[in-house]
């Protein structure tokens, strides 16, 4: 790189649970920085999380980290040239970046689901995540076997 590295900005944390990992869901939840509506969608899931629980000990806040647990990749393939053919490597991913693709792939997948509401699509994706099913923890799941079946070539790690 030409440039030196840019300095990771802290986040502020959320006025309602004081968490900055919900502030930074909120932002890729965001459209249009319109970032008072994306956390009115947030809490609004929130509630109806906390609606729809079946576990009574855990609070609404505790089900979507486990969501987000569980939808958090391990290992990822990346591509790599080698003597004219490209092969696919299994790697180990970092910890922001399996809470980014954790984040992106479960407001990507609530966005694709057919409720009425924003707020509805993503409690739903919220609690299927946390009992490890829905379309978030099987792009997991693919990603994982995508990682095992290339195991061979992971000699080539650069």
């Amino acid at each position: 790189m030409r440039k030196r590295q840019a300095k990771k900005r802290p986040l502020l944390p959320d006025p309602k649970f004081n968490d900055q990992l919900v502030t930074r869901f909120v932002n890729n939840l965001m459209w249009d920085g319109k970032k008072s509506t994306a956390f009115k969608v947030f809490y609004d899931a929130m509630e109806i999380v906390e609606t729809k629980k079946q576990d009574a000990e855990k609070s609404s806040l505790e089900i979507w980290k486990d969501a987000l647990t569980n939808v958090m990749p391990h290992v990822e393939v990346r591509s790599r040239r080698v003597g004219g053919a490209t092969f696919q490597i299994p790697m180990q991913i970092r910890p922001d970046r399996k809470i980014s693709y954790a984040i992106k792939w479960m407001i990507l997948y609530a966005r694709r689901r057919n409720e009425k509401s924003m707020a509805a699509k993503l409690a739903s994706e919220i609690l299927a995540a946390a009992k490890e099913e829905g379309a978030a923890v099987k792009k997991r799941m693919d990603t994982h076997k995508m990682a095992e079946a290339n195991k061979a070539f992971s000699h080539f790690r650069f």
